[in-house]
């Protein structure tokens, strides 16, 4: 099999992917190649059609699919060639890419690499539910995967198990289908969507939300046919006398997303045990040489506008890689103090200012943000978060 030899390749065409190779193609780079294994650009946008997309990049709020076509023009306009319905099945720590399609296999070795996968969702495997296992348990994607793309109705009386944004907007989406949606229950003390989701999805429309509550049992053989929901005590047990029943037929599960990262395993990236997505300095460069991550696959964001922020520079970086084969000498641990549960990038050179995303532990009011090393404070923001 002959060996093609490319300046960047990234794998994955939703947002983050197109976001990179743009930006490799406006940063120099000659032969970029976007990779995407379905069957049609956009990724997860394809089936998000509620609108709230782009109000950071482009100033307006756009539809899922609005904001894909932007991106999808951008790369005809900077003739980045790109090849639908093509797996990649292996990525090596020389940047070697094997890829499967309809027309065979291909092999690749790319100057850089951008992994901007995505990621998937958590199911009812993960959480361990007990129960039989009926028909009508379903994630919050492929809910908004059959309604807005296939036409399908899943049910009409759905519980929804976690308060994550895509489930939160399946919410008032089923309701405004004619489907009843009796509860969202939550096991965390707070919801884990935007708040502006939780008020236009569920309080404008009365659905309740059941904060530390958890389906403990999902009942039904051939069918689901109700839910028993039980709280939760702050240390994680079942609070006694708190059972209580619910009737449905479908349950759909929103409880989290999982960085998809299989190839970045085989490249032998390092791993963050707690974004479940590659160590990364701040251009984005992985542990490995010339193989750089952005948008979901390196950490999950709430607003696709900073996925595409994110995996620009990615690809701007990638671009600059392919060109001298040299990236930063990012020997600067970061770590996660009180009060944060991950910080990204992990490693920073200290010769550039850096821009760092993060995630709290739990919502809180009247707090700062301090930099310190080796005990000393560097700097203290001011503002309250």
């Amino acid at each position: 099999m002959r060996t093609e030899n490319l300046d960047v390749v990234v794998v994955g065409g939703g947002p983050a992917g197109m976001a990179a190779a743009v930006g490799a193609r406006q940063a120099g780079a000659e032969g970029v190649l976007l990779v995407e294994r379905g069957e049609r650009l956009g990724g997860i946008l394809n089936q998000c059609i509620h609108d709230g997309f782009g109000t950071k990049v482009f100033g307006e709020a756009l539809t899922g699919p609005e904001y894909a076509q932007i991106y999808i023009d951008k790369l005809r306009e900077a003739k980045v060639s790109y090849c639908l319905d093509t797996m990649v099945l292996d990525l090596t720590a020389d940047r070697e890419l094997t890829l499967c399609s309809t027309r065979g296999m291909r092999r690749l070795r790319a100057k850089a690499v951008v992994l901007t996968m995505g990621c998937r969702e958590r199911p009812r495997g993960a959480i361990n539910i007990p129960g039989s296992r009926p028909a009508g348990v379903y994630t919050a994607g492929v809910v908004q995967a059959y309604m807005n793309l296939q036409n399908i109705s899943v049910g009409r009386r759905v519980v929804i198990l976690g308060s994550g944004d895509v489930g939160l907007i399946m919410a008032r989406r089923l309701t405004l289908e004619g489907a009843e949606v009796p509860c969202v229950a939550e096991i965390l003390p707070h919801p884990s969507g935007l708040g502006r989701n939780v008020v236009q999805c569920l309080d404008n429309f009365g659905i309740p939300l059941y904060l530390r509550t958890t389906v403990v049992e999902i009942h039904g053989t051939q069918r689901v046919t109700g839910v028993t929901l039980a709280g939760i005590g702050p240390r994680g047990g079942i609070v006694r006398g708190t059972k209580r029943y619910v009737a449905c037929d479908t349950l759909m599960l929103s409880v989290g997303l999982i960085p998809e990262n299989e190839l970045s395993k085989k490249a032998g990236t390092a791993l963050s045990p707690v974004t479940g997505g590659p160590v990364v300095d701040e251009d984005y460069h992985t542990s490995i040489p010339g193989i750089f991550a952005a948008g979901n696959a390196l950490q999950v964001h709430d607003l696709v506008d900073y996925v595409s922020l994110e995996a620009a520079v990615a690809g701007q970086k990638a671009a600059g890689f392919a060109g001298t084969g040299q990236g930063r000498q990012a020997n600067i641990t970061v770590g996660a103090g009180q009060g944060i549960r991950y910080v990204v990038p992990q490693r920073i050179s200290g010769a550039a200012a850096v821009e760092f995303t993060m995630r709290v532990t739990a919502p809180d009011t009247d707090r700062n943000i301090v930099f310190s090393r080796g005990g000393q404070v560097v700097r203290r923001l001011k503002q309250s978060v």
